[in-house]
């Protein structure tokens, strides 16, 4: 549309709501016209397997769908109350001060808050391979590139070269555990060794986004070692296990002087809102719901790798809602085209990981449909290689 033709309009549509206000006559049709709502689609159009994100559909449970209810009644108030609210469970559920706990919408912004900080005192260092979106946060606004280590044969994590890489210009060390997009899950003594010797040279941020999906979460995750005075920061979230991706809810753990430091970032209650802290409050000791939202995370990965049995591929282990697999001579992006064509939606291309390929768990119908569309798709892909 050019400018002309957008001024006329919008002079042609000023006069006539200038007639209407004259004639002193607003009609039932002028109001609806005035104030037509945008249809907007929530979720996955029907028919479509959205596996692409790692969401869990099984959330909001249903006592989060209720606090959703009454705490929307309430949107026009910010949220200072259930702020505080959920900083205090989350506090007493792993011992630790309330001053020690920070949110934020989604786990992404103390994650973002934490890299910006971690910027302005020197580098970034991460696996060749994680989930670096907040990592690379500061590079929007000028700082140097995350300084990676080299890629594994596994895909694993090198914990040894890691710390080899920590050189005195190295101010922060990003581990994702289980990590994204491989769903490897470390060694947790290995990762505690690691966490208790790297936080002597540098902050260490260990993001436990699918720390709750893991089998033994108390034992995998490293929160322990924030009030045994090591330089460790935890990040965590409601997206995963919880099924609140859409609420944006997460927060951290750190020390009381490193989370006041990450709150220079934060605008606290005033960032989040009603409708996702009501939810996260409800669900936080859901245990019945969470125990259900695991085991359909867990059917509908068995049923993926079954599948990548089944068609002679290979996966990486995973203690996530997701699967890395392994395409062979496939191109990822070109399978991610073919099953898309079939209404499955998956993840294609990451860095330069060209032949391998993340889906994500989800109901377990949609599983179903990426099962079944598989066999065409891979044999469309491996056409083209």
């Amino acid at each position: 549309m050019t400018d002309k033709l957008s001024r006329r309009l919008f002079l042609q549509g000023s006069v006539a709501a200038s007639a209407v206000a004259a004639s002193g006559i607003i009609t039932g049709a002028a109001v609806a016209a005035h104030h037509k709502t945008p249809a907007v689609a929530y979720g996955p159009k029907p028919g479509v397997a959205k596996l692409n994100a790692n969401e869990n559909p099984y959330g909001p449970s249903p006592a989060a769908m209720k606090a959703i209810m009454a705490a929307s009644a309430k949107g026009a108030y910010y949220a200072a109350d259930p702020y505080r609210v959920l900083v205090d469970m989350i506090a007493e559920k792993n011992s630790v001060s309330k001053s020690q706990v920070s949110l934020s919408a989604g786990s992404s912004g103390v994650l973002s808050y934490t890299a910006v900080l971690a910027s302005t005192k020197g580098k970034i260092l991460g696996p060749d391979l994680f989930w670096d979106t907040t990592a690379k946060t500061p590079q929007k606004i000028g700082a140097e590139k995350i300084k990676r280590t080299a890629k594994t044969e596994d895909l694993g994590i090198d914990l040894d070269a890691m710390y080899a890489a920590i050189t005195p210009d190295v101010a922060m060390v990003q581990i994702t555990n289980p990590n994204n997009p491989t769903g490897r899950l470390l060694d947790p003594v290995k990762l505690r060794e690691f966490c208790i010797k790297a936080s002597k040279k540098a902050l260490v941020l260990v993001d436990e986004a699918y720390n709750e999906v893991t089998d033994m979460p108390e034992k995998n995750s490293m929160m322990s070692l924030i009030n045994e005075g090591h330089n460790v920061v935890v990040a965590r979230t409601f997206s995963k296990l919880f099924g609140l991706a859409g609420m944006r809810v997460g927060y951290m753990i750190a020390s009381e002087e490193n989370t006041a430091e990450i709150n220079r970032y934060s605008l606290g209650g005033y960032s989040m809102n009603q409708a996702g802290l009501a939810a996260a409050i409800a669900s936080y000791n859901d245990e019945a719901f969470l125990k259900m939202s695991k085991s359909k995370i867990v059917e509908g990965r068995e049923m993926i790798l079954s599948a990548v049995k089944a068609n002679g591929l290979i996966a990486l282990p995973s203690e996530t809602n997701f699967v890395f697999v392994d395409l062979g001579k496939g191109n990822a992006e070109i399978f991610r085209q073919e099953m898309a064509k079939q209404n499955v939606l998956i993840r294609g291309i990451y860095r330069d990981y060209n032949n391998w390929s993340r889906v994500s768990t989800g109901l377990i119908p949609d599983v179903q449909k990426y099962v079944d569309a598989m066999p065409m798709a891979l044999e469309k892909t491996l056409a083209k290689a």
